[in-house]
């Protein structure tokens, strides 16, 4: 039988010790699901009553040599281990805690999307109408400013047409004398006319009687 040698013996624990490190090994997690027994009693010969899980929320009454009483949801008393008992919330119900306060931040930012899309159509319908409210306003201005100059205009022409009135009125009056007195003048004229033409008649008629007269007193000689 062939011998080794010491340094052939280490050589190979060697080798062994490291082709052993050097094999894959598998990555595994604890998990923190468990229950625990609930008994009638603080030992481990005590009977079992339930079985509480991992995530239960219990009341504790009493401890008593790493036992404790503690009081479950239902109503249901009994003594557990004290060490599996932790004033800290487990793992998982955080988790689901910040499982929904992730849904409820991924909503309300899905909510604060859909308001920022509102607010920017409606922003950007009010920059609209404020333009054309801007454009408005502009036209308006034009448009008093030619109304001011047409109202002076026509406040002139306004003020015209008054005095105008007022002169035809009192030029209509004048000529209104002017006719009283024309017709007056006319109605003295035909009567001056008149007794002219009636003086001359009766002077006509004087004469002629007188020569008559004569005529006859001559023949009567």
């Amino acid at each position: 039988m062939e011998r080794f040698d010491m340094k052939q013996i280490v050589l190979i624990l060697l080798f062994l010790v490291l082709a052993s490190g050097t094999a894959p090994a598998e990555t595994m997690f604890v998990s923190d699901r468990m229950e625990i027994t609930l008994r009638t009693g603080p030992g481990s010969d005590r009977k079992i009553i339930a079985m509480v899980k991992s995530d239960e929320a219990v009341d504790v009454l009493e401890t008593e040599n790493g036992w404790s009483r503690v009081l479950l949801a239902n109503g249901r008393e009994g003594w557990v281990i004290t060490r599996f008992l932790t004033s800290s919330r487990p793992s998982r119900l955080v988790l689901e805690s910040l499982r929904r306060e992730h849904d409820k931040l991924l909503a309300e930012i899905k909510d604060l999307r859909q308001k920022n899309m509102s607010l920017a159509a409606e922003k950007q319908q009010f920059s609209k109408e404020l333009r054309q409210n801007k454009n408005r306003i502009t036209e308006l201005s034009r448009s008093f400013e030619t109304l001011k100059t047409e109202s002076a205009d026509f406040i002139q022409l306004q003020s015209d047409y008054k005095n105008s009135m007022t002169a035809l009125k009192q030029q209509t009056q004048k000529a209104s004398e002017l006719n009283a007195e024309v017709e007056k003048l006319r109605w003295n004229q035909n009567i001056r006319w008149f007794l002219s033409g009636a003086g001359v008649l009766l002077l006509g008629f004087i004469i002629g009687f007188s020569t008559k007269r004569q005529r006859r007193r001559s023949s009567l000689l």
